[in-house]
């Protein structure tokens, strides 16, 4: 019993010892510099602090406001297909295997070995002149090893924590491609729906100005007209012509488009039919914007993650200036001579156990470098997450600014189509009262289609801004509870430096 604990008050000695030599290696002067911000340090504006503050943080399906059947089937199915998110839902399992392959480290470690061997010994100051002398003869073994790290300093803890987070940050990566993918789609199908709305004036465009040619060949024949009313008539057609080409090459490209980004073929973007798009009352803001925030959009949470990522791989560096303490254990068995089995009998059974430790002693300053990358990585991590939430915040200011005039700005439309329509039809009036000429008519209903399609631009905007600030607001993809607690923003052994 005396000599079990001497043994023991030996092993921690050497342990302290061990803890002292390593502290001769510094870590002075190395830790991060840089702080992550909060959301509630950056200032709103008025666009934000004006909006309605009683509305809730936008649905994961978001795009069935538009209330379009076709736009809700074409996303689900993209969702299943695009290889994109194929692609992001592979980094996501990688880096699960990751980290499950850097957790093992933290598990014992056993392992079986055994060899067969037939030997022949030579005579030498090493073996001979012994009875192994110039024999040949079985060297068999067969044994089982453990080894466990201890972790007294969290190295390796602090390691799979590290995997984990990466793990999390490709998660919330993969979301930021599928939210992605959802609002160019969106943004594609918007443009859809006004290329053909453009398609609709363009022909009744066509059909008004091969009227007036008409009218025109008519009035010449009658002697009222000239070859120059003619010729001016027949001026527009050509180019209204080629608008209306283009247009329907633009429909076809925005087909194709759609297809591609659903990870079909060009055949599945023909069987598109005209888009029904239409919105609801104007969105408001949640409200608990913007500190809730954080945690609702996936590049916002992704860059989270990736910070606490860097602050455990500071803090794994940071163990490696202390004593790495092992137990190993092993047992098996070893024969020299005899049968071929000869090394099972109990006679030739072994056994080892006891700590192993290990210490930077002088390493030429290599610890120390590990040390600065990580803190070096750590603050630009905390840089790339504070410049996505300086840009978060910017994109909802910026799409509530948008959207903001887009209302206007589609009633203000919405009145000149209507002014002009008033015109168009006084126009009529007067014509079919004698008091005027059918060119004045036409005239009028060029203006009306001028004005519709200023009228269809204007709510295309209104459309791809309300999808925006959807999007702004993290498209409901993520939630606060996918976001890492702001204690693991920060190394844990390491404390950052005050600007």
């Amino acid at each position: 019993m005396h000599s079990k604990l001497q043994r023991g008050l030996a092993f921690v000695s050497s342990f302290v010892v061990f803890s002292i030599i390593a502290g001769c290696m510094s870590t002075g002067g190395i830790a991060p510099q840089e702080r992550h911000l909060e959301a509630a340090q950056l200032a709103t504006d008025a666009a934000i602090q004006a909006a309605n503050r009683d509305a809730g943080w936008p649905r994961e399906r978001w795009w069935t406001v538009y209330g379009d059947p076709q736009l809700d089937a074409w996303i689900d199915n993209a969702l299943q297909t695009s290889p994109s998110l194929a692609e992001a839902s592979a980094r996501i399992r990688q880096a699960l295997a990751m980290a499950g392959a850097v957790e093992a480290a933290e598990a014992p470690q056993v392992n079986g070995q055994a060899t067969l061997q037939r030997h022949h010994w030579p005579t030498d100051y090493f073996y001979g002149p012994g009875e192994l002398a110039d024999t040949t003869t079985w060297n068999n073994t067969a044994a089982i090893g453990l080894s466990y790290a201890l972790d007294f300093w969290g190295r390796e803890r602090s390691n799979s924590e590290r995997a984990r987070n990466l793990a999390q940050m490709a998660a919330a990566e993969a979301r930021v491609a599928q939210l992605e993918l959802e609002s160019n789609i969106v943004r594609a199908y918007v443009m859809l729906s006004l290329q053909y709305a453009q398609l609709d004036i363009g022909h009744a465009m066509l059909d008004q100005q091969q009227e007036m040619l008409e009218l025109a060949q008519r009035q010449l024949a009658g002697g009222l007209g000239t070859e120059f009313e003619v010729s001016q008539a027949r001026v527009p057609i050509p180019e209204t012509k080629r608008q209306i080409d283009a247009l329907e090459e633009a429909i076809a490209l925005s087909r194709n488009q759609l297809a591609a980004l659903a990870g079909q073929g060009p055949g599945a973007g023909a069987s598109l039919q005209r888009p029904r798009l239409k919105l609801g009352a104007a969105p408001g803001l949640p409200s608990q914007l913007p500190a809730e925030l954080l945690g609702r959009r996936p590049d916002v949470v992704a860059s989270r993650w990736k910070v606490a990522a860097a602050a455990k791989g500071v803090d794994v560096a940071r163990a490696g200036f202390y004593p790495n303490v092992d137990l190993l254990a092993s047992i098996g068995f070893n024969a020299v001579g005899g049968g071929l089995l000869e090394y099972f009998k109990g006679s030739k059974f072994n056994y080892t156990v006891g700590p192993a430790v290990t210490l930077p002693i002088f390493d030429g300053g290599r610890l120390r470098g590990e040390l600065g990358e990580s803190s070096a990585d750590y603050d630009a991590a905390v840089a790339q997450y504070n410049q996505t939430l300086v840009v978060a915040l910017k994109d909802i200011s910026d799409q509530l600014i948008r959207l903001k005039s887009a209302d206007h700005q589609a009633h203000l439309a919405a009145q000149s189509v209507e002014a002009a329509r008033t015109a168009y039809q006084l126009a009529q009036e007067a014509y079919d009262g004698g008091l005027t000429d059918y060119l004045n008519v036409l005239h009028a209903q060029t203006s009306l289609f001028q004005q519709q399609l200023t009228q269809q631009k204007v709510e295309a905007t209104r459309l791809a801004a309300r999808a925006d600030l959807i999007v702004a607001l993290g498209g409901g993809l993520v939630g606060e509870k996918d976001s890492p607690r702001p204690s693991r923003l920060t190394p844990a052994t390491v404390q950052v430096r005050e600007p």
